[in-house]
């Protein structure tokens, strides 16, 4: 079995102005855009912001590995998107499959549908690339401190968000290591149609809950350990201050955005 290599979550290190970027500016950055993915009504509309997504993913010196790796787990709902839309939207026929009808607008709907899907995920992809969890925390916190008037817990759902993140690569590594310590036993994983594939896989819930459950037990050891209390009265090593290049860089990824919608629109 081929070994999974991880990059929902993870945190890509490098030296460059994307990662050096407020967390805060990132963040209102990431919402804007999917605003705009979903604004969009137009495949020239999505190429504007295709090209944005390059050029962040240049200027912020990713490897475009990491992008298409972050990919490869959406391609059956992809595949499945394309399929539906060609054989169940009305419209132009242009190809017959015995009672199978493809129709030009099913086909138009489905490469829509899928690379807005596309641009979603390598959208949101590209946050968790160039921003460390710590400061994916903070910045979470800072946008939603206006909302403790309301009683909003600021602190507790920004932690929770970023355990949640940073816990997705640990447990598809520890899946890895079940299928492997279980194939090594004689299971089968890989042979038969899918649902006996799916149906091979219910042997791995319960090791992988009993895992799950031990390192959320020795998460709060370690947290209760250093002290942790929750978000109240806590200071910070490094505060967030917003900077000249901060404002430049969001200002003009909000005009490209805009842009991009009004191209995109019908």
């Amino acid at each position: 079995m081929r070994a999974l290599r991880v990059t929902v979550g993870q945190y890509f290190p490098a030296e460059s102005p994307i990662h050096r970027l407020d967390p805060r500016v990132k963040i209102c950055l990431t919402m804007l855009l999917m605003v705009a993915i979903f604004m969009v009504r137009s495949f020239t509309g999505f190429a504007g912001l295709g090209l944005l997504l390059c050029l962040v993913v240049y200027v912020g010196q990713l490897p475009w590995s990491w992008i298409l790796r972050g990919l490869k787990p959406l391609r059956y709902v992809l595949l499945f998107t394309l399929v539906m839309h060609l054989l169940f939207t009305p419209g132009l026929v242009i190809l017959l499959l015995g009672p199978l009808r493809i129709t030009q607008e099913g086909l138009q709907n489905g490469l829509f549908f899928c690379a807005r899907l596309v641009l979603l995920v390598s959208g949101t992809s590209l946050l968790t690339f160039t921003t460390t969890p710590i400061e994916l925390t903070d910045g979470i916190e800072y946008l939603l401190s206006p909302f403790r008037r309301f009683k909003v817990p600021a602190h507790e759902l920004a932690m929770m968000m970023t355990i949640a993140l940073r816990f997705i690569p640990t447990l598809l590594v520890e899946t890895e290591k079940i299928m492997k310590a279980q194939m090594a036993r004689g299971a089968d994983f890989e042979s038969g149609n899918i649902f006996r594939r799916a149906r091979s896989l219910v042997p791995l819930l319960v090791p992988l809950f009993v895992s799950v459950f031990r390192r959320a037990d020795e998460l709060a050891l370690a947290m209760e350990s250093r002290c942790y209390r929750g978000g109240e009265g806590r200071t910070r090593m490094r505060a967030l201050r917003m900077e000249g290049k901060d404002w430049l860089m969001g200002l003009a990824t909000v005009v490209l955005l805009v842009l991009a919608i009004l191209v995109g629109l019908p």
